[in-house]
């Protein structure tokens, strides 16, 4: 931010379970010192009947070329013969950030033939040679497990010229690997100078429940798996002592923060942590 702070925007729940984005705003030199935490939601859920008309998550801010604050965020929809389903929606800002506004109230990415329940969990960020690239979570299929039916999606890529418009379905550049895992979270790419680094979630089978994962890459695209590098795990106890997901690296400084949430899907609240280079 322009007071040097830096601003996280997260999905506060509220007693029904139902999310709306807000945000905190902490001090980026000390960033478990919180200096401001929004009064209001800047962006609520939709009208009754619309994709996001059960909560909203944010995954993705990023400055347009124009200025303006463009917000990828999920919507979530409660289903009959499935569970729920999730589609991304878009928001844009003319205030810096305090307030946000639908683009429209239909979702950018809509399901489609391969993509039929998950098109969510977007990171987003503009392209060097212009136009916008996306990482995110896609499927169509549910698995039972421990009696209970469970998401099964992959992380795809997909690219777009205004950041609006999208195609209707993505290339898988990262599977889950179906004997362990249902899905990933959302993934959260870091451009290197030689490289990109995409730090996610991973959605277990045993136990059921959210761990890091970590994958790198020279072009985006074709992606190694290195999970056991991610360095980051669950707590012997506590509030992420039974899951941890959601990843946000940022460099501050000569300083590497890595925002991330806990149990029941932060629960709780979310925390940071420090890489120990």
């Amino acid at each position: 931010m322009n007071d040097g702070s830096l601003r996280l925007y997260v999905q506060c729940r509220a007693e029904d379970g139902v999310g709306r984005i807000g945000y905190v705003d902490v001090d980026p030199e000390n960033p478990t010192h919180v200096l401001r935490v929004s009064k209001e939601p800047v962006l609520d859920v939709g009208a009754p009947g619309a994709f996001d008309d059960n909560g909203v998550f944010q995954t993705s801010v990023v400055q347009a070329a124009d200025g303006r604050l463009f917000m990828y965020y999920v919507g979530f929809e409660l289903c009959h013969h499935i569970r729920y389903r999730l589609l991304t929606g878009l928001a844009v800002s003319n205030d810096g950030g305090e307030t946000f506004q639908k683009v429209k109230t239909t979702p950018i990415l809509e399901r489609s033939a391969t993509e039929m329940h998950f098109r969510c969990g977007p990171f987003v960020w503009p392209a060097t040679d212009g136009g916008y690239q996306m990482w995110y979570v896609a499927g169509s299929e549910w698995e039972e497990i421990d009696g209970k039916p469970m998401p099964v999606y992959d992380i795809r890529y997909a690219e777009s010229v205004d950041g609006v418009h999208w195609p209707e379905e993505g290339r898988i550049v990262l599977q889950v690997k179906r004997d362990k895992e249902h899905g990933f979270g959302r993934p959260y790419i870091v451009k290197k100078e030689n490289y990109y680094q995409m730090f996610y979630s991973i959605r277990k089978k045993s136990p059921c429940a959210y761990r890091m994962g970590y994958a790198e890459s020279e072009d985006g695209i074709h992606w190694q798996r290195k999970d056991e590098e991610i360095g980051l795990d669950v707590s012997i106890v506590g509030w992420d002592s039974e899951a941890i997901e959601y990843a946000a690296v940022v460099d501050v400084g000569n300083r590497t923060l890595c925002f991330y949430n806990g149990n029941d899907f932060g629960g709780t609240g979310f925390g940071v942590a420090e890489l120990v280079k």
